[in-house]
């Protein structure tokens, strides 16, 4: 139970808070805060402050405008400190993470009286290489000829004057300690192609080895994260450190209470860490230049014991590996029937699925000769790394000077990492699922690769729910999910399902202060239109669209579909498509600032948008006072997670519609939905055009799950 000291506490800090602010307390944060101090407070332990019995997990549910940053770093806060843990914050989006460090945690410490420190943890992707810089701003001395060897493993050296004034500034503002190394703090925006070049990863890091140690803007801030009670990071880096055992790069999870703010993400993102993919033609083309460079470096470079050894074994390896890959091309481009589909974004994607995961005998033969290979010359480049590593620690019985390896290392380790990335493919694509655990997706995809296409080979978890329930539920000392939508049509289930929540989580949903019924109208008209007939029903919306969204300043018009969108901008009177702005155009932030500044200026615009549109789009006031969603958002038809998924809960005598299809169409919808109320003044109208909440058995079921708006339905 929650001892009176830490109630006591928690309630002094938030009415501390409302008052510095000037604020009245919010029944929905209250709720919230009561609900995740009742759990997490109530932990017991042993004596060694370890976790006894059931994981102590809790969901909430809150709605926007809840203010669940202040909610939730109110009562976890204080409770982390009291059972000496860290607490970890993890988002989805790097938008929420900046405010969190920037506005939400400040604003806390200044106005609530609670004492705590905290810090911003990104993953080594984030911060500049000082011996990558180094080594480009030197350019064309001798001691890189080895690295013109290795051109395409991202080690490309001729410096462009652009890039020559971008490095030497970079130099300039370290020196004087007006930046620090992290591409979020560089005043512009750094092209990704710059930065590339510029960062490295854990297997091209020389770690203490490195010259510049001392000076590494990663090191640094990870030093400075072993001192602070509150980390806050993203979904992603918890689940790397998760993934290398916990504890590798984050604080131990079982000394951690984790909030997963942005929740709704975490199953996605926890698929998307175990997935793994390879491009048959680009990693061939990849081995030959592995066997051409080694070959080339021998001769330069003759090298004594087993380091010259090892190197020898490569090029042959290579050469055997690349055979073998381009007889892999051929046997899927006979096989693959390549049917033409989009992704959740838009993107064009031509795909093969292997029905069931089940991949054909011989292509899966062919697969296992492929993983045998792969795991001998990700071998050899371990220990072609280790022995660099001993090099570096000033072994001379190695061979080779500790200056030289220091140089070597980055470039054996990037050809570890891909060696390595390809074996886990080969060894996802051809591994016999267990017959009561779910199949791994596979699937083959067309690709583009210069003039000449590529297939790229895929193989992917379908639920994560094993994998956090093992990794992250059971272990940690307690944890929080939370967002405005965890439930779908009313009911946890859906999220139990995808997390893996333990049994014992305890969920709850917090009402938002919005009043619905006056500030909201949702409108579902009759188009004469079938949504299942998508040539009528974008006629109809052409027809249709610019009387409906005569009026307000703002419109959101959401599609779940690319081709609907282009196919209803193309059928528009070629005056009125001068107010639309249509996604993919310029980036997501270009259009947003587009659209804002033509509604401050008075004038009319309306936004043409895909999923990613659809949640995490801030626009309040004017900016959105109409939210058009063309159709329900079922999941576009050729996801190939999604369809393996939906075989294997059929295999089961289960109803893959209801049980999948539906419920996470209801989520969507109500994310669309979400965009139209932002702030407790903001008023509009949601007008859905698609009948099928009236006219099927399920549609009333998704119109329950939305929120009360008045409703007028034709």
């Amino acid at each position: 139970m929650l001892s009176p000291e830490l109630k006591a506490q928690i309630q002094g800090a938030y009415s501390r808070f409302l008052e510095a602010k000037g604020l009245k307390p919010r029944y929905g944060q209250r709720l919230m805060i009561a609900e995740v101090a009742k759990v997490l407070g109530a932990i017991k332990h042993n004596d060694e402050g370890q976790r006894d019995g059931e994981p102590a997990v809790v969901a909430v549910e809150a709605g926007t405008g809840t203010g669940k940053t202040v909610a939730y770093s109110l009562a976890t806060i204080p409770i982390a400190k009291a059972a000496g843990k860290r607490l970890v914050i993890a988002t989805a989006t790097v938008a929420l993470q900046e405010q969190i460090v920037h506005k939400d945690l400040p604003d806390l410490m200044r106005n609530s009286g609670l004492n705590f420190s905290f810090a911003l943890a990104k993953g080594r992707g984030r911060y500049l290489c000082l011996s990558k810089l180094d080594m480009l701003l030197q350019e064309g001395q001798a001691q890189n000829a080895t690295a013109q060897l290795f051109e395409e493993e991202g080690f490309k050296l001729d410096v462009d004057e652009r890039s020559q004034k971008l490095f030497t500034q970079m130099i300039e503002k370290l020196a004087g300690n007006r930046w620090d190394g992290d591409r979020d703090a560089w005043p512009e925006a750094l092209d990704d192609a710059d930065w590339a070049r510029l960062t490295t990863d854990h297997s091209q890091c020389t770690n203490r080895h490195c010259p510049n140690f001392q000076q590494c803007a990663f090191y640094k801030a990870r030093e400075g994260m072993t001192k602070v009670d509150v980390i806050v990071t993203n979904h992603d880096m918890v689940l790397a450190d998760l993934a290398l055992g916990g504890g590798a790069v984050l604080p131990d999870p079982r000394e951690t209470l984790y909030v997963f703010d942005e929740g709704h993400h975490l199953p996605d993102k926890a698929i998307g860490h175990f997935a793994h993919f390879t491009r048959l033609r680009s990693t061939a083309d990849w081995l030959g230049q592995v066997e051409k460079n080694l070959t080339k470096l021998l001769a330069q470079h003759p090298l004594p014991g087993e380091l010259g050894r090892l190197i020898e074994g490569v090029p042959e390896l290579a050469r055997e590996l690349r055979t073998q890959q381009q007889f892999m091309f051929s046997a899927c481009e006979q096989v693959a029937d390549f049917r033409a589909g989009e992704d959740m974004e838009g993107r064009e994607r031509p795909r093969h699925r292997f029905v069931g995961g089940l991949v054909p005998e011989h292509l899966r033969d062919m697969g296992l000769e492929l993983k045998k290979g792969f795991a001998k010359l990700t071998d050899l480049f371990t220990r072609l790394t280790e022995l660099l590593k001993e090099a570096m620690d000033g072994e001379a019985s190695v061979g080779v000077a500790s200056h030289q390896a220091e140089e070597w290392y980055p470039l054996f380790g990037s050809l570890l990492s891909r060696a390595q990335g390809n074996w886990e493919l080969w060894t996802a694509f051809t591994v016999e699922d267990p017959e009561d655990s779910p199949p791994m997706a596979r699937w083959l995809t067309l690709a583009e690769s210069g003039a000449a296409y590529d297939i790229e080979v895929n193989a992917s978890p379908i639920l994560a729910a094993e994998t956090l329930r093992r990794n992250l539920w059971n272990v940690a000392y307690g944890a929080l999910v939370t967002s405005a939508t965890l439930t779908a049509l009313n009911s946890f289930d859906r999220y139990r399902m995808r997390a893996g929540l333990p049994k014992a989580a305890v969920t709850a949903v917090v009402p938002s202060p919005f009043h619905h019924a006056d500030a909201g109208l949702l409108k579902v008209p009759d188009l004469r239109a079938d949504p299942r007939d998508a040539a009528a029903h974008t006629a109809a919306i052409v027809r249709e669209l610019p009387a409906l969204v005569d009026g307000p300043r703002g419109t959101l018009v959401l599609f779940s579909s690319r081709k609907q969108m282009q196919d209803v901008f193309d059928g528009l009177d070629r005056d009125w498509r001068k107010r639309v702005l249509i996604q993919g155009n310029l980036s997501k932030q270009e259009t947003l600032n587009k659209h804002k500044a033509r509604v401050d200026d008075g004038e009319p615009s309306v936004l043409f948008g895909l999923a990613s549109f659809a949640e995490g789009v801030d626009l309040p006031g004017a900016y959105c006072e109409h939210v058009v969603i063309a159709k329900i958002p079922f999941a576009v038809p050729d996801d190939p997670v999604e369809a393996a998924l939906s075989e294997w809960i059929e295999a089961r005598g289960g109803n893959p519609f209801m049980e999948i299809a539906v419920p996470d169409a209801s989520l969507r919808l109500v994310q669309a939905c979400g965009r139209l109320l932002r702030t407790e003044s903001d008023r509009g109208t949601i007008t859905l055009l698609d009948r099928r909440v009236v006219t099927q058995r399920y549609g009333k079921a998704i119109l329950n799950a939305l929120p009360p708006f008045r409703r007028e339905i034709a």
